[in-house]
């Protein structure tokens, strides 16, 4: 799996960019789900080399600026990227960007693994889809990918590990043809001591990013995992069709981004208008607002963690500050940079930082994260935790 994740569409800034917050390859590979020092939630650059004095000193937003001035080619885009020093920075061949696009439609081919680079380079297992080739193979989170066809992937970059397993080979992006569900893929695998490979066939994916639980009677859960089309909808119809009357229980834990018009319109439902966030662009300040008259009177609870970023995280402080939500859990992960991808004339596409959002009140996201009011750690603890807030606001029993 692959994908951009924080798209605000359909504003155009110039010739083949269209802003985004974007939070890399998070939605596709599900890395970051716990403490920061548990995953490289970013690919790493696809190319090594050291970078050069002029390049080091080129910032994202010039490099920016000059693929989309017709100034730097593919290649050299690629290489601009990888010396950037931009961890948020990244470089998609045509095959991969068209993956992510799939992606947050809610559909994919490949196997239904999500995966993560450690510290070491090892890739491991951080998600499993269930009902997918993976699951029925027994593959567990935690599980180390140790080769694709043969061909190790340890030190790889999470984009290209994801597109392998896609069937996207990043060594031929022009003329390959598009990953297609019966093809098959030979895994080479570890845990603990054991070691094993085992051949799955790919298939069609979709993906259900909302979940609709009835923790406690008439308070409704709300799950989303990432915000991808339709999300909204989705969150509008749960609301309108099952029991809240005493609450609502809004679970961002492990939410990786994704589309910022999803997470506004989310947003739009409990707030009656106003500011949800702000974002720059070289410099330039530009608002977004929630639309229409939200529930505003509903208990509304919101549960976070470490693996809660960017639109998830925008979410969260847009209903902290404007006062409408308890924040239950542990300090988010700080992803809060803005990201425009520029395409060049082959299809690649370039997404490099331009800029920052904000909270209502001004506050950074970017490395600081979102403070929980009320801080837990442990799923269960968080969740014991949210029903003692809506008990002590009359809600529950």
């Amino acid at each position: 799996m692959s994908g951009p994740t924080m798209f605000v569409r359909p504003q155009r800034i110039r010739r083949g960019a269209t802003l985004t917050l974007v939070f890399g390859a998070v939605l596709a590979t599900g890395a970051a789900t716990g403490a920061f020092s548990q995953a490289e939630p970013h690919p790493i650059p696809r190319h090594s080399a050291p970078a050069s004095t002029a390049t080091a000193q080129l910032g994202t937003t010039d490099i920016a600026r000059a693929i989309d001035d017709g100034k730097v080619g593919p290649r050299a885009a690629a290489e601009l990227v990888s010396r950037s020093g931009d961890r948020w920075s990244s470089y998609y061949t045509a095959q991969e960007y068209e993956g992510f696009q799939q992606e947050l439609d809610g559909r994919y081919v490949g196997v239904g693994l999500w995966v993560r680079r450690d510290p070491d380079g090892r890739i491991a297992v951080s998600r499993v889809q269930p009902a997918s080739p993976a699951e029925r193979a027994g593959l567990r989170v935690g599980d180390r990918l140790r080769s694709i066809d043969s061909r190790a992937v340890t030190g790889s970059a999470v984009t290209e590990v994801v597109a392998r397993l896609r069937g996207v080979d990043p060594g031929d992006p022009h003329d390959a043809p598009a990953p297609r569900p019966g093809s098959t893929v030979r895994l080479g695998l570890e845990r603990g001591q054991d070691d094993w490979t085992v051949t799955l066939r790919r298939v069609e994916l979709t993906t259900d990013p909302v979940t609709v639980t009835h923790p406690w009677p008439s308070v409704t859960g709300i799950g989303i995992d990432s915000f991808t089309h339709g999300v909204a909808d989705q969150v509008r119809a749960a609301l309108a069709h099952a029991d809240h009357r005493r609450g609502v229980l809004l679970d961002l834990r492990g939410n990786s981004g994704g589309l910022v018009t999803e997470a506004v319109d989310v947003a739009s439902q409990f707030l009656d208008g106003g500011l949800v966030a702000t974002y720059d662009v070289h410099g330039e300040q530009h608002p977004l607002y929630a639309s229409g008259t939200g529930d505003t009177t509903t208990p509304l609870v919101v549960l976070v963690d470490g693996g809660t970023m960017s639109a998830a995280e925008l979410l969260t402080g847009a209903l902290q500050d404007r006062g409408r939500a308890v924040v239950v859990g542990c300090r988010t992960f700080g992803k809060g940079s803005v990201q425009m991808p520029s395409t060049l004339p082959d299809g690649s596409v370039a997404e490099l930082t331009v800029g920052h959002y904000r909270t209502p009140t001004g506050r950074a996201v970017d490395g600081q994260g979102i403070t929980p009011d009320l801080t837990v750690s442990g799923r269960q603890s968080a969740q014991a935790e949210a029903r003692t807030v809506f008990s002590g606001l009359g809600t529950t029993s």
